[in-house]
């Protein structure tokens, strides 16, 4: 990249996932500061921080604190308070925390790399805010990301962050379970799941086959694709019903207006829209950015770069939003980490 550039990378915004990484609600009251009566961002400030004042177990940390509505002497559901008149301010947020172990762990690393961090970002919230439009938020919209090793799910709804979770199960556990049945490589269950499977066993003639030849010269048996797609249905029913769990403690299973946006290397799986759309009972569509980028960029519309598109675009936007960590916050506490540790 920095060949590419013709730039020295110094620091980088980094993203976090993983089944470590929990939610839960908070809430925060504060009294107004100033005498007249006015909200200052100085105001909402101090409620988010007292939203942060919740329990948490040693071994966890705080990674944001995301408002969701606000609440003015009773008055309830306020995007933005700033300029109201009361006496006091309520926040209800959502909670991102995760492992303190996971986080110092993955901080050392992109030190250990000559880098620095400008804002270490839960990365489907990233993704969410890059990949889903303002008017399928309001409406309700889950974004599933899809990845080798996990799956993320973000639900949003009138405008706010509903839910997030993510689920120890991703595409590569669908690579392990053909390179199984099949009896061959990780590296040739890649491609034929890449090439050949599909989501929808049905949709496939039991006469098509596929030659594993073709990937492995050492192979000489031919696969019916109807019985790859059969292996890759069972372990996608796995994951989805994970999902329709997450929904279903929200009130949200078959209830989502906007549907379900996939994102994630997973999601190129053929018909996969289709048998989303049976498995969840909701509408399905592949992400696509919502913006158009110049340059060195003729790769990024890949849904396997969903989150890296974000997070750039999420340094851009939102470095000095109310989602960056703070010193001492996380990130403080990470370097103050690493510093015993590195020369």
């Amino acid at each position: 990249m920095e060949t590419i550039s013709a730039r020295q990378i110094r620091s980088a915004v980094v993203g976090i996932s993983g089944p470590h990484i929990t939610t839960s609600i908070s809430k925060g009251v504060v009294a107004v500061s100033r005498a007249d009566g006015e909200i200052t961002v100085s105001d909402v400030g101090r409620v988010i921080e007292a939203a942060r004042t919740v329990a948490l177990p040693p071994n966890r940390e705080i990674l944001h604190v995301i408002p969701r509505s606000y609440v003015v002497d009773g008055q309830e559901k306020i995007d933005d308070p700033v300029g109201m008149t009361g006496i006091r301010l309520e926040v209800e947020a959502l909670v991102v925390s995760g492992a303190t172990s996971a986080i110092k762990n993955l901080t050392k690393c992109i030190f250990q790399a000559g880098l620095e961090i400008d804002d270490l970002v839960f990365a489907p919230l990233a993704t969410g805010y890059t990949f889903l439009t303002k008017k399928q938020k309001e409406i309700g919209v889950g974004l599933l990301d899809i990845g080798g090793g996990t799956t993320s799910l973000v639900v949003f709804e009138e405008g706010d962050i509903l839910h997030a979770a993510v689920l120890p199960i991703g595409s590569g556990l669908i690579t392990n379970d053909l390179a199984i049945g099949l009896r061959t490589s990780i590296e040739t269950a890649e491609k034929i799941k890449i090439n050949y499977a599909s989501a929808i066993p049905d949709k496939i003639r039991e006469s098509e086959t596929v030659s594993l030849a073709q990937f492995d010269a050492g192979e000489t048996e031919k696969i019916e694709k109807k019985y790859i797609s059969e292996i890759v249905q069972a372990r996608l029913g796995e994951i989805y019903s994970l999902v329709a769990n997450e929904l279903k403690t929200i009130g949200k299973d078959g209830m989502l207006p906007a549907g379900v946006v996939l994102t994630g290397g997973g999601s190129k799986l053929e018909d996969l829209i289709e048998a989303t759309k049976d498995y969840l009972r909701l509408p399905a569509e592949i992400g696509k950015q919502n913006f158009e980028l110049g340059g060195f960029v003729d790769k990024l519309g890949d849904p396997v770069y969903a989150t890296s598109v974000a997070l750039m675009l999420y340094s851009f936007e939102h470095s000095q939003s109310s989602f960056s960590p703070s010193e001492p916050g996380i990130l403080g506490k990470a370097k103050g980490f690493l510093k015993h540790l590195l020369p």
